[in-house]
């Protein structure tokens, strides 16, 4: 793992520790999934235990998205207006990205880079 993607994994863990992300830990003895916990700056430790490279999120794809969902977070976005008017586009905000990390969406690209792990199917129904 580069530094850029430690950097990249942390910045995500410390948005998503609110919303009760699942983990991946491994630290090449022991294998668990467990709630993210504690993110210690001083140390590194993440859960206690573990380092980031020991930790991977378990996030959802943004195509495993609900209609519903993406209709609310059109709700959190923004009209971009140019000199020429409206563009059409909304433009998230931080209640977007907010939203984002409480339902576990993967907007930075993670799993594709391997830094982190498709979420199973309703890893995180709370219904």
């Amino acid at each position: 793992m580069t530094r850029e993607e430690k950097q990249l994994l942390l910045n995500d863990l410390c948005a998503r520790l609110p919303y009760g992300v699942i983990v991946k830990e491994n630290d090449g003895v022991n294998e668990n999934d467990n709630k993210l916990l504690d993110i210690d700056m001083f140390d590194g430790c993440i859960n206690y235990d573990y380092i980031i490279e020991d930790i991977k999120p378990y996030l959802r794809p943004m195509s495993s998205m609900t209609e519903e969902e993406k209709a609310f977070l059109d709700t959190t976005k923004e009209i971009e207006y140019t000199q020429t008017g409206l563009t059409g586009k909304g433009v998230l905000t931080l209640e977007s990205y907010d939203y984002l990390n409480s339902i576990h969406v993967d907007y930075r690209e993670l799993i594709p880079m391997g830094l982190a792990l498709e979420a199973k199917e309703g890893m995180y129904k709370t219904e």
